[in-house]
């Protein structure tokens, strides 16, 4: 796997004229509003066509709309790409359609560090990393057969939950795992679920401070999933699951909140842990990530998954949230990101923020 040099792609570029690119999907309209509002021009990958919606909202409408026919075209078009001076900014969608392995080769200077993907991909590999940072994970159970409580299967992977399924006994986990897919096992959590929003940077030092840099917490999300979310109006798990009916957990919508003041000094050891232990496990994880977690009745965390880049639970905040309100005014994570692009452009740092 050929790595990239991103050095040797930055000495052609236009250093007070670069556009910020990203999948039109996702967290893009943050993105998009994010940059405008620290001056950068933008561009919109759209596959197939000119995504019409945009135009109801002109403040996150991209300046320019990049066209391909299918998400893999995207690699025939890095020439086009750097000669526009682009910055991508990835997010789950534009990850999950090109896919992790083409992602690393994609030839375009990116913001973070893409051998995150290795590490947030494999459930193996994420386990090894958070539980490495001191962190509680669910407790994984390795055979299929020992499945003697509420379990969560999960396909590895960034799906928005598409597949994931509950199982209570190994029968039940036999009539619906998918066998073709590599997967994961874990106890099911009892709690209330916080996805938490950090924002590492490895080149400002005026926040929360590391070894190397700072992180800011910037908000937090709740997920809306169907059918886990509502399947209760209708009767009890158990009496739908005699029907056939099995609650899924696919994500269509986020739900801002706010969590007690007293848990926020443990929200930033584990923001710190993970970044203290990526630095040491792959050179160290940029920009924003988002710990999910479920907080038991004993005010306890136990941390189930790390997104490595700007999650859609941030798009309630384009315009702050309740904790970047008191960083600053008005700042999205979209924002965030190109205040760190700004500064490093601005500073000759910009090889420490993209790879």
């Amino acid at each position: 796997m050929n790595k990239i040099n991103v050095n040797d792609i930055l000495t052609s570029y236009d250093k007070e004229n670069l556009t910020i690119a990203t999948v039109c999907s996702h967290s893009s309209l943050q993105i998009f509003n994010g940059a405008k509002k620290e001056g950068f021009k933008t561009i919109g990958i759209s596959v197939g066509e000119k995504k019409k919606f945009y135009d109801a909202f002109p403040l996150g409408k991209p300046d320019e709309f990049f066209i391909v026919e299918k998400y893999k075209d995207i690699l025939k078009y890095t020439n086009e790409l750097r000669e526009k001076n682009a910055i991508v900014i990835p997010h789950g969608s534009f990850v999950e359609y090109l896919g992790a392995e083409k992602f690393l080769t994609f030839n375009i200077p990116t913001f973070g560090n893409r051998d995150v993907l290795l590490w947030e991909s494999d459930r193996g590999k994420e386990r090894i990393w958070l539980e490495g940072a001191g962190l509680t994970m669910p407790m994984e159970i390795k055979n299929p057969k020992e499945i003697d409580m509420p379990v969560i299967v999960k396909y590895h992977g960034a799906k928005g939950g598409k597949g994931f399924f509950i199982a209570k006994t190994y029968n039940e986990f036999l009539r619906r795992i998918k066998k073709d897919k590599p997967f994961t096992i874990q106890e099911f959590v009892m709690g209330t679920r916080y996805y938490l929003h950090y924002f590492y940077s490895p080149i400002q030092n005026n926040a929360y401070k590391l070894s190397k840099g700072s992180i800011q917490l910037l908000s937090m999300d709740r997920r809306d999933e169907t059918t886990i979310d509502e399947v209760q109006r209708l009767g009890s798990i158990a009496e739908l699951e005699e029907i056939g009916i099995h609650p899924t957990f696919v994500v269509t919508g986020n739900i801002p909140i706010v969590m007690r003041e007293s848990l926020l000094p443990k929200v930033f050891d584990m923001g710190a842990a993970v970044v203290e232990k990526s630095l040491n496990l792959f050179g160290g994880i940029i920009g924003s990530f988002c710990l999910e977690t479920v907080v038991t009745e004993d005010l306890e965390f136990k941390v189930f998954e790390i997104s490595a880049r700007i999650v859609a639970g941030t798009n309630p905040y384009t315009f702050g949230s309740p904790y970047s309100e008191l960083i600053q005014p008005d700042m999205s994570t979209g924002r965030r990101i190109a205040q760190e692009i700004k500064f490093a452009a601005k500073n000759k740092l910009l090889d420490k923020i993209l790879t």
